[in-house]
């Protein structure tokens, strides 16, 4: 168990929660907040966009946790990275769909 690998399973688990909101939006038609939109993270993209975001996503969390977790240490790190970014998305997403700027509006804040 090393801090790289714990790494590993925090931001490979992430990466996973985060394919689920795109991937759904996606296949169900429905446009979403991506990156890749105007302005970034808050504007809504088509939904192959969407698609292909959570593609990407899935692909690189499977790719970052293919050794599954072989410590406690990692299978914590697996826990809390998706658990934390189920609470930021969760976040992000309910007060963009609001009408507010998400994490982007708690980055403005910080700044003034």
């Amino acid at each position: 168990m090393s801090f790289p690998s714990i790494l590993r399973s925090v931001v490979g688990a992430a990466l996973l929660v985060n394919a689920v909101p795109h991937g759904v939006s996606g296949v169900q038609g429905q446009p979403f907040p991506s990156p890749f939109a105007d302005p970034p993270g808050v504007g809504d993209s088509p939904p192959l966009v969407n698609v292909a975001w959570s593609a990407a996503n899935a692909s690189a969390g499977a790719l970052l946790l293919r050794g599954g977790a072989r410590s406690r240490g990692e299978a914590l790190g697996a826990v809390l990275g998706g658990v934390g970014m189920a609470f930021a998305l969760a976040f992000h997403f309910g007060d963009v769909r609001r009408g507010g700027k998400g994490l982007r509006g708690l980055a403005d804040r910080a700044r003034h």
